[in-house]
């Protein structure tokens, strides 16, 4: 019976993978700060019904944390991460603790001797954030983002990219030096109904064209003046993929794992053709059309991997009704008599 590790059990991503690997027939260790918070875990308990799920206390600013967790385990998905995107201050609140915590996690599984791979969760964000201009880039797992410009720039959330980035560059850099089987996975925005009873931001993100959010929406536009587009994949596939990648044993190296490519403007586009009957907020009408680049999961899929959500219209529809349970979305307000008149009227002329 194979035997994996997942740090970070009760995030949105690693409840998705817990449950993968629990119907495939895994043993699953998760770590969580406390396995005694009965609100964090209730969830992750919940989940661990499907099969064999024991919860580890661990923290990644403490080195040798995890290694109970790790021990006796063939894969171990690396999921945790700081994520105050706001932080004020970056450098201790985001960079040295992922850094730190990513190492602190490759000792421990170089010390159980067990651990055949590890998957790590970077981001698209360590692939996107360039100074070029202009439109039509693609970009694979060749691409880095530029850290020299960040540092310089400080766009809006630098400092998490800045993280992400120098995580992944130095757990290849320790991987190479133990010759430990590390594999890294970029995703772009996550979304599908999450395991848990909380609203993640890429939801927030998909839906708030229709619930009119000033603040997400701005992260949205923000998201694509920094990165270059707003790209998806859906959560089921995004697990499925950690899982593939770990099982895979000519996989190596760096993966995108995307399904669409689009822009703030397209999105909205979409979203009032395809859901008529419902009010869509349209507040990113200043930015281009056309995003500036896309990223390809060519070397997933040449991999033999499959997206089951290959498409925008695939995506948000399985997350349409969890939208409207959460009161995302209003209906359109049907037009008075007064507008219909006054139709009429333009039209007879």
């Amino acid at each position: 019976m194979k035997k994996a590790c997942v740090i970070g059990g009760n995030g949105y991503l690693a409840l998705a993978i817990i449950k993968q690997l629990l119907e495939k027939g895994y043993h699953v260790n998760a770590t969580v700060r406390n396995p005694d918070d009965s609100a964090k875990v209730a969830y992750l308990k919940k989940i661990g019904e499907i099969g064999t799920l024991k919860l580890f206390p661990a923290d990644m600013t403490v080195e040798g944390s995890f290694d109970d967790a790790v021990i006796g385990c063939d894969y171990v998905f690396q999921v945790a991460a700081p994520t105050n995107l706001m932080s004020e201050d970056p450098e201790n609140d985001l960079i040295k603790p992922a850094i730190q915590g990513t190492l602190n996690i490759l000792r421990s599984c170089l010390k159980a001797k067990t651990v055949k791979r590890v998957v790590h969760t970077s981001s698209a964000c360590t692939v996107s954030v360039n100074q070029q201009k202009g439109t039509g880039y693609v970009l694979d797992e060749e691409a880095w983002s530029d850290i020299d410009y960040m540092l310089k720039e400080k766009p809006p959330t630098w400092g998490y990219i800045v993280a992400k980035t120098l995580a992944e560059k130095e757990a290849f850099k320790f991987a190479k030096e133990n010759k430990i089987d590390l594999i890294s996975i970029n995703p772009t925005f996550i979304i599908g109904t999450p395991l848990n009873g909380e609203v993640p931001p890429p939801i927030n993100l998909a839906l708030c064209f229709f619930s009119g959010d000033k603040m997400w929406m701005d992260i949205l536009k923000m998201t694509q003046m920094i990165s270059g587009s707003v790209s998806a994949a859906h959560l089921e596939d995004t697990a499925r993929a950690h899982i593939f990648l770990a099982e895979n044993d000519k996989a190596s190296g760096r993966y995108i794992c995307n399904a669409v490519n689009t822009s703030a403007p397209e999105l909205a586009s979409f979203l009032n053709k395809q859901y008529p009957q419902y009010k869509v907020f349209n507040d990113v009408v200043d930015l281009p059309g056309p995003a500036k680049l896309s990223l390809s999961s060519e070397k997933l899929i040449q991999a033999g991997f499959e997206f089951k959500y290959k498409s925008l219209e695939e995506i948000i529809d399985s997350i349409f009704e969890y939208g409207k349970s959460k009161g995302f979305l209003s209906k359109r307000t049907p037009p008075t008599t007064l507008e219909n008149d006054k139709c009429k009227s333009l039209l007879s002329n």
